[in-house]
């Protein structure tokens, strides 16, 4: 198998709702959940789903203008 140009792994993005004692968030939305893709040379990846169900969010995650809850992201084998 060829070394993927972009390889996403258990990407989870959690927003805090509420917060809790001592300011400290007790409720998240969970946009973005535990996605994995691996998109090698010359292949695309189709991304689809209803409005609100995080495709931006992950997009977002992945150039890193929201910085991730956990997970990793490598592009050309860099973190």
């Amino acid at each position: 198998m060829t070394v993927p140009v972009l390889e996403v792994k258990d990407l989870v993005k959690w927003f805090p709702v509420s917060p809790g004692f001592l300011g400290r968030s007790r409720v998240y939305n969970k946009a973005v959940d535990g996605v994995t893709f691996r998109i090698g040379k010359s292949e695309t990846l189709g991304l689809v789903g209803e409005s609100g169900c995080g495709k931006t969010t992950l997009a977002r995650a992945v150039v890193r203008l929201v910085e991730p809850t956990a997970g990793r992201v490598r592009f050309r084998e860099r973190i």
